[in-house]
């Protein structure tokens, strides 16, 4: 049987360097939001195209944290597509909003834009299209809704790391975005793990204190935050396969 995935095989193939990386964490005493979290960050973000990159416990907690850095939270609603994993609703329902679902292109099975003005409602906060199986929904009108509706857009790139769309790699257009590091994603850790990315600084600011308990200062809650963090181990390990990533993405 072949199976659908295999991070067991990616490991093996690159065993030695994921190693050494990790035994690097270990002898460094240094296993939560360190120097291999951070340079993980950075390099994810120069990847991408875009400023900010936002490490998380989780593609959910991505979401999640994204919606709520944008203050989507209850009474309000949030266009997303019917053909996703659970998780998209469940971000959604994590900060009290409603899902509102629309129905998927034909060909491409991601969002279909047309269906999105009848989905606007006055509690409409956000749009979340959805990049599936290697391939970018349809960005342009998508976004030009979003404008015209004064509507937040957060991509969710959870099973399309590397896919692009007009020259760009999604992730870089919406007003955040998110991403999975689940291992049997492309881009896979041997553990769970997420990753928020923006070009704006505010959102970006607030999903990096919301990520660990508000703080801007440790012990000092400046909002409601939570615990989400990537633990420097799994870092370290997606700073190797983000080296390959484009050699096993790419045909």
């Amino acid at each position: 049987m072949i199976p659908v995935a295999n991070p067991g095989a990616r490991y093996r193939n690159h065993k030695a360097v994921i190693d050494k990386a990790i035994h690097k964490v270990l002898d460094s005493g240094s296993y939560i939001l360190g120097k291999e979290t951070e340079a993980f960050e950075q390099e994810f973000a120069s990847y991408i195209g875009v400023k900010y990159a936002i490490s998380v416990g989780s593609g959910t907690e991505a979401l999640h944290l994204a919606l709520a850095a944008c203050g989507i939270g209850r009474g309000d609603e949030v266009i997303t597509v019917s053909h996703t994993a659970v998780a998209t609703v469940a971000a959604v329902e994590l900060v009290g909003a409603t899902p509102v679902l629309v129905d998927i292109e034909q060909d491409c099975y991601t969002m279909d834009p047309r269906r999105i003005p009848d989905a606007v409602t006055k509690a409409t906060k956000a749009i979340i299209p959805v990049h599936l199986y290697g391939q970018s929904a349809d960005l342009a009108p998508i976004l030009k809704l979003a404008k015209q509706y004064g509507l937040r857009v957060i991509e969710d790139c959870s099973q399309a790391h590397g896919a692009t769309y007009r020259g760009k790699y999604v992730g870089s257009y919406g007003d955040m975005a998110c991403f999975s590091f689940y291992p049997t994603k492309n881009l896979g850790a041997l553990g769970d793990g997420g990753m928020v990315v923006s070009n704006h600084q505010d959102l970006a600011q607030r999903a990096r204190l919301l990520r660990e308990y508000g703080w801007a200062e440790r012990y000092i809650s400046q909002y409601p935050g939570w615990n989400s963090r990537l633990d420097e181990i799994q870092a370290a390990i997606l700073r190797v396969q983000l080296h390959y990533l484009d050699l096993i993405t790419l045909p």
